[in-house]
């Protein structure tokens, strides 16, 4: 089974490119974010007629996820539930779940677009990047104690470590990189998830973004942002990872590609 994390940067100015994507790299199940248009608007009938099912959480005109699959999930849920908080429900399309039946059992997929928090300063941007981190812990912890397969798919902003970027200098003062944000990640990470991508190789440079500016793709001034993290039960079953940076150099891309990690599971 093929799983994948995209952030396709605006779905319907992209629809050409992700059609010839599912075509090329033929993915069970795929993860997007910022697909920033609302349900309806989604181009479901391409995507549909590629051989895949569609399940969408839009909003107007930012942020946006969605779940592509070759087989309809048995359970979807949408937004990022509140466990154990007080805050009011988040009214962003950034989260959502799906479980599908396999032969060794269910497997959960989450997509996620956690809040890029910029600029750092900013008293209300970066709290909620915060916060936002905080409702994803609490949510893993929940679902880790199910003890299942779960992958939390999707663009975390957040830069792990040095080598995950192209000059640590440079993103010094970034909400992507901050202490306070690596820290944040780090202790969902220290639930008990693998980071797919640093569990099958050491390779850096293994950026998953470039900037459109100053000409970042050009000169490989990259960062990783897009990660799959995985609870035991599916890091068990993982086999390998990708990052299919071809995908940047396509006409109109995203900013981000394609991210995949191959696990030994098949749909029922």
């Amino acid at each position: 089974m093929k799983i994948v994390t995209w952030n396709i940067n605006g779905v319907r100015a992209r629809i050409e490119n992700l059609v010839a994507w599912l075509k090329e790299s033929d993915p069970d199940i795929v993860c997007l974010q910022e697909i920033k248009c609302q349900d309806e608007a989604f181009p479901r009938a391409d995507v549909e007629a590629a051989g895949y099912h569609v399940e969408t959480h839009g909003q107007k005109g930012f942020n946006g996820v969605a779940i592509l699959s070759k087989k309809k999930p048995d359970e979807v849920n949408r937004g990022l539930p509140n466990i154990g908080g007080e805050d009011e429900l988040d009214e962003h399309a950034r989260f959502m779940e799906a479980v599908f039946s396999t032969e060794k059992g269910v497997i959960r997929v989450c997509t996620i677009y956690l809040p890029n928090g910029n600029p750092s300063s900013d008293p209300v941007k970066y709290p909620y990047k915060l916060k936002w981190m905080a409702r994803l812990e609490a949510f893993a912890r929940d679902r880790l104690a199910l003890e299942e397969p779960l992958v939390l798919a999707g663009d975390y902003n957040v830069i792990p470590e040095p080598h995950d970027c192209w000059d640590p200098k440079v993103w010094e003062t970034d909400a992507l990189f901050l202490p306070t944000t690596r820290n944040a990640f780090r202790r969902i990470e220290n639930l008990g998830l693998t980071d797919a991508v640093r569990a099958t190789t050491d390779d850096a440079p293994a950026y998953t973004f470039w900037d459109y500016q100053a000409g970042a793709w050009q000169k490989n001034f990259g960062i990783r942002i897009d990660h799959l993290m995985l609870s035991p039960e599916a890091a068990d079953k993982l086999v390998s990872t990708g990052i299919e940076k071809h995908v940047r150099s396509w006409e109109k891309p995203s900013d981000h590609v394609p991210v995949a990690g191959y696990f030994n599971l098949e749909f029922a």
